[in-house]
């Protein structure tokens, strides 16, 4: 008890978690675009169930996470070396997920712009199974869930902190799941920009991997531009609409 209200006592305790909190945040909301995209793949009736079981994943994976932090720490160590590059379970683990990313991006943004055709390579079931958008889903949260842990544990030693950022990034997810979700399928063309939100994200996530750090900053700066562009194009339509 007294450890916590040494904390709450300290300032720089209180710039952690507000920087943590906002970097928890964001990765949620990336993390989200990609549960709204699978889940409204979904039969109606399971969409909602889908999205709070995504969700619900997330938390428990990351305050699982948080209880092994000795452990994810060590994921940083380099555990082979290849072209003088050490790579450690960490950087294996954003590569598969930032390939799984790219893949799944491409593959919906083919079906979008041509739907497959007979014998087409990324040809597949015309609905997706409840079973295998939790498991697609999960994949997500997994990597999302150890890259946040290990860069929150960069920016502070407190697992106090930790904890109130991922349970208010995941309080966040809750409250947008439904509106993003339902806004994503009423606008087509927001689809397909999620979709290239991804696609970068994938890359960051392959290319920090490999040791190329990317400023966070820079990727969110475009997204929230490309974001901008796309609400003035549908305040166009919908003014055009108006007119007609």
């Amino acid at each position: 008890m007294d450890s916590l209200l040494a904390l709450a006592a300290d300032p720089a305790a209180w710039v952690a978690l507000a920087t943590l909190m906002a970097m928890e945040v964001v990765l949620g909301i990336d993390n989200l675009i990609f549960i709204s995209i699978i889940t409204n793949k979904l039969p109606v009736e399971q969409q909602a169930r889908a999205r709070r079981i995504g969700i619900g994943l997330a938390l428990v994976l990351r305050l699982a996470l948080l209880g092994t932090v000795a452990i994810i720490v060590r994921l940083t160590a380099p555990v082979f070396e290849l072209f003088g590059h050490g790579f450690s379970w960490r950087d294996l683990i954003l590569i598969a997920g930032g390939l799984f990313l790219v893949w799944k991006a491409t593959k919906e943004i083919h079906h979008n712009v041509d739907p497959p055709a007979e014998g087409d390579m990324f040809a597949g079931k015309a609905t997706l199974t409840f079973s295998s958008a939790i498991a697609q889903i999960l994949v997500l949260d997994l990597v999302f869930s150890i890259d946040s842990i290990i860069t929150a544990v960069g920016m502070t030693p407190h697992i106090p902190i930790m904890v109130i950022a991922v349970l208010t990034a995941v309080t966040v997810m809750l409250l947008a799941a439904d509106p993003l979700a339902n806004f994503i399928k009423a606008n087509p063309t927001v689809v397909m920009l999620a979709l290239g939100f991804l696609l970068m994200i994938g890359m960051t996530l392959i290319a920090e991997g490999f040791g190329a750090h990317v400023p966070k900053g820079y990727v969110y700066a475009a997204m929230a531009f490309s974001t901008l562009v796309e609400a003035l194009n549908i305040v166009s339509r919908r003014a055009k609409r108006r007119a007609g």
